[in-house]
Parts: structure tokens; sequence; C-alpha cells
């Protein structure tokens, strides 16, 4: 039985002796999440979520980026969405999925509810990583034509880190699991509007979690084949699951080291054509003024969610290949002011976004979604041609972020919310998670709500 099998593992790893480079690979995933969070705990959803989740804040022990009190529930729910609202948040790429905004959102919820020392904090986040990561690998990429991952299968990496960290037996780690199963979503429509729904996913996955690992721990059971079983997750939300990768080097080779960390503020698909055209750009010192047209070669299952040459507002604009990699060109980067309204007006990004053609290439296709791969290029006005393949993407395992580049990341999106004092405490704090007693952050005094 699958649940089994992962749960043995759980419970090993509640108190293994871990490789330090599995810890400071954790450690960078927290970090990586805090630099979402916190500029997403100031704009919407997650100011309307405090609006209308009032009565579970100021009290409890778990903490909001804001530094309000909540409870575990009202956390992990907040904060999950708070972490995917900016697109600046994690991705392990060969499950198509962002573990950090439901994992470490549960993780830090459960952790601070119940005392827990940043040893096991962090602990409970490996194994959400290891656990869903391996779920979310099995079921792709049919899963990911319906589904979004980070809500689906998400809703497994918070269950097990909130179980992990809670002290869950073995029976009540395949417990919470199994439940969770039943209440994983969150279907793609959500990514093609302005909606705000999207960023719900990584929350609801981390409430989930939460609470099917809480109720766990007090007794109640779920259907243990939930995975594997005739009408259970992986048949009902893809086509021929291979669970052999679930537990595929549980323990042993650890994802949580391989993970991507977001170098542009958007979809994550949009990346590697991104990284190609500034290239191009660097290399051959052209202006956007200068560019005829531009094709980008691409995989498909990328362009069915990032294909949008008339992107109506921020969201959309998140997800449209033709207005990031514009943006890219005209204003050297897709930085969280790439979607101020000024940005998504100027003249010169609407101008040369019309000339980006998407193609959606079989060959690079095919080898979504362990490879993300583009083809750029670039014709100039005075009879150039240029090309240039992009095998990955700036912050792919293959061309990490360094320390330093992460610290610079978290500086730079934490600073304008907490100050950069404030700022420059938190990132020495998280890089001794290890060494303390509790994970009760201090953020010198919370995130600035913002206005409007």
């Amino acid at each position: 039985m699958l649940l089994q099998q992962l749960a043995d593992y759980a419970i090993r790893e509640q108190t293994s002796k871990l490789p330090p480079q599995v810890i400071h690979h954790a450690k960078r995933a927290v970090i990586d999440w805090y630099a979402a969070l916190l500029p997403g705990s100031i704009v919407n959803p997650a100011k309307l979520m405090e609006d209308a989740f009032a009565e579970d804040l100021d009290r409890g022990r778990a903490r909001l980026a804001t530094g309000r009190r909540a409870t575990l529930r009202a956390a992990a729910l907040i904060n999950g969405a708070a972490s995917h609202s900016v697109e600046f948040d994690d991705i392990y790429r060969d499950a198509g999925y962002h573990p950090g905004s439901p994992t470490i959102s549960a993780a830090l919820a459960a952790a601070q509810a119940s005392g827990a020392t940043g040893d096991r904090f962090l602990r409970g986040v490996i194994v959400g990583y290891e656990v869903s990561t391996r779920i979310g690998e099995a079921v792709m990429p049919s899963h990911y034509k319906y589904w979004h991952t980070t809500g689906t299968v998400g809703s497994f990496g918070a269950a097990a880190a909130a179980a992990t960290i809670l002290g869950a037996s073995k029976e009540q780690f395949m417990h919470a699991l199994a439940t969770v199963g039943s209440f994983a979503s969150g279907l793609q429509q959500a990514f093609r509007s302005q909606a705000m729904t999207k960023p719900l996913h990584g929350g609801h996955a981390a409430d989930a979690g939460c609470w099917a690992a809480m109720a766990a721990m007090k007794g109640l059971t779920g259907a243990l084949d939930m995975l594997e079983g005739e009408v259970g997750f992986g048949n009902a939300m893809s086509v021929n699951p291979d669970w052999s990768k679930a537990t595929k080097g549980l323990g042993s080779d650890y994802h949580i080291i391989q993970m991507t960390f977001k170098n542009h503020g958007c979809c994550g698909h949009t990346f590697p054509s991104i990284d190609g055209a500034l290239h191009l750009q660097k290399q051959h010192g052209f202006s956007h003024k200068d560019v005829k047209h531009i094709r980008l070669h691409t995989y498909k299952a990328g362009l069915n969610i990032i294909d949008n040459n008339n992107p109506e507002g921020e969201y959309q604009a998140k997800f449209s290949i033709q207005y990031t990699v514009a943006h890219a060109l005209v204003r050297g980067s897709v930085r969280l002011n790439a979607f101020d309204p000024d940005h998504l007006s100027d003249p010169d990004v609407r101008a040369l976004l019309k000339k980006i053609e998407p193609i959606a290439d079989p060959e690079i296709s095919a080898g979504y979604p362990n490879r993300r791969e583009s083809r750029v290029e670039i014709e100039l006005n005075d009879g150039r041609k240029l090309e240039h393949f992009q095998p990955y993407r700036k912050g792919d395992p293959e061309l990490p972020l360094t320390d330093e580049e992460l610290n610079d990341k978290f500086s730079e999106l934490a600073e304008p919310v907490l100050g950069k004092a404030a700022a420059a405490s938190l990132l020495k704090q998280l890089w001794d998670t290890e060494k303390l007693a509790n994970v009760d952050y201090d953020t010198g005094g919370g995130a600035k709500r913002a206005a409007g």
C-alpha cells in the first residue's frame, strides 16, 4: 500500500540524521517562500481574506506574515494564498508544482501552533516536499490538463508536513494523507481570467492538509488506498499514473535539493523564453525598437496557459508569454513592478508583444515536464536573424540561484514590506532555523498593510 510506504519514510525522518545539504536546501526553500509571502501578504487576495476570516485572527499561536496572531488553519490558509500571489514561489519542475506555498504555509502554522523547534519545522518541510513532489511526478503530465498541481498535490504536501510536525504516528500519518486526498482540488480555469482564485489554491491546500492532519491525530480515519484505488486520486485525476515514482528514492534522493527558485515574477512557463530573449539582446546589443518579429518555440502544455497576446490586467499579464518577453526586452527584467499600471499600458511593450509569435514545438513539447526549453528566433529590422536555444531556466537546478542571489531576491521582495533592518534580521533568523527553540520568527512588527 502506497500510503504505508510513505508513512514508513515519514516516521523515520522524524528522528533521522539528515545530510547537511538537505538541511541547507530546506532553509533555502523557507527563505524563498518568505520572499514570495511578504509582498503577497499586503495585496489581494490576502487582504480580503484577512477581512473575511477576521474571527479567526488576533488569537491562536500561529502568525500571518503581517504579524497578526491566527489560528493554525487561518494562518495556513491566508499565508498559503499570500505566498502564491506574486508568482515568485518555488517550482519542482518534474511535477509542474509549487510546493512551498501549501507545504511551508502548513508547516509553519503547525510549528508555531505547537511550539515546535526549528529542527522539527524543517523536518516537516522536508517530508512534505519529498512526499508531495513524488505524488506529483506519478500523476504527471496528464494531471496538468485540467488540474493545478499546487492545489491538488500540494494538499498532500501540507498534510505530510503538518502531520510530521504534530508528531503523528504511522497510522495517523497514513490517515491524514488518505483524508486530504478527497479534498485535493484546483482547476486550471482559474488561470484564464482576471480572477483572484489561483492563489487560493495554495491556501486551500495548506488548510486542507492541516485540518486533515489535526483530525487524524484525534482518530479520524480515511481510505488508505486513496492514491491508487480504483476510483482514487490517481485514476480520477490522471491517465495511467506511474505509482513507482511515488516511493522511488525516498530518504536517499532528496527532491528538496532540486528546486527551481524563480528569477522572474510571473508564470514559470514563460521563463525559458524570457531568458533566451534576454541572452540574445545582451549578446547582440539590439533595442526593442530594432525588432521586426520574434518566434518563441516552446512546449505546448505551457502555451495552453500562457499564449495571450492581449492581456487585460495584472493576472493575465503574468500568464502571457507575449507580455513578459516584451517587457523583458523593453524594460530589462520582469520583476514585481512589471505589472504596475504604467508598465501594463507601456506603448513600447504593447507594440512589441504584437510582434511575438509563440509556437508549440513538437520536439520541445515531448520533453515536458522534465525539460523546460525554448528556442528563440528574433528577426531585426536590419535583416539580421538571431537564434538561441535555452535548455534551462535561470533558477533551475542546472542554473541555480546561488545563496547570495537568493539573499538578494529575499531583500528585494522583503525590504519594501518590512523595512531594511527587519528584513535583514529575519533573513539571519531563517538561515539559523535549525538552531531555534521555536519558529515564531520576529518580523520587526510585521508587514505593512497596503492601502486600498
